[in-house]
């Protein structure tokens, strides 16, 4: 396991020197956000919480791949959805892979009625999505320039740390007031 996590932190570094530019996720922010998913799901943190960092990491890596072809001449819509497609199965595969013992077991754990893993990885894309949406809107309203130095890895990270942090109240504080959302 150890030299896997060596050998995939060392591809995705050599990925992010090669990277010329990167137009709306940034691969610094990618790198993080692995970095922290993976950390999660070592110590044993709850599925929503790590499915909230994951929905953040799939949608980048849609974001960054789609970016990488456009800058290509990639024009054919077709190969978008296939990137789309590709990175959700890879996403799904928790569900399957290794088979006959899954990471994830679909309907172990549920909230809400929906499996955390699922529903953590909506969330994060969700948050992902609409803190991208948020710093292009910022960056438009000031001159196409960030109001502040890695605004574009600051801001969809921190929607993550903010989304994780509210589930976090809500699998561990909520409980002792008598609430429980499970």
């Amino acid at each position: 396991m150890k030299k896997m996590t060596l050998i995939f932190m060392c591809a995705a570094l050599c990925c992010a020197v090669v990277m010329s530019d990167a137009s709306a996720v940034c691969p610094v922010c990618t790198i993080a956000i692995g970095a922290g998913l993976e950390g999660m799901r070592m110590i044993g943190v709850k599925d929503v919480i790590t499915g909230i960092w994951a929905g953040g990491l799939t949608l980048s890596l849609i974001g960054w791949t789609a970016n990488y072809m456009y800058a290509h001449g990639v024009r054919n819509k077709i190969w978008y959805g296939l990137n789309f497609l590709v990175y959700i199965s890879l996403l799904a595969g928790v569900y399957f892979l290794p088979v006959g013992n899954p990471v994830v077991k679909w309907w172990e754990n549920c909230m809400w009625g929906v499996d955390q893993f699922l529903l953590g990885s909506l969330v994060g894309a969700g948050v992902f999505l609409l803190m991208e949406l948020w710093y292009m809107r910022i960056k438009r309203n000031h001159g196409g320039h960030a109001m502040f130095p890695f605004q574009k890895v600051v801001m969809p990270f921190a929607g993550l740390l903010v989304a994780t942090g509210i589930f976090w109240a809500m699998i561990r504080i909520l409980p002792k007031f008598g609430i429980v959302v499970c």
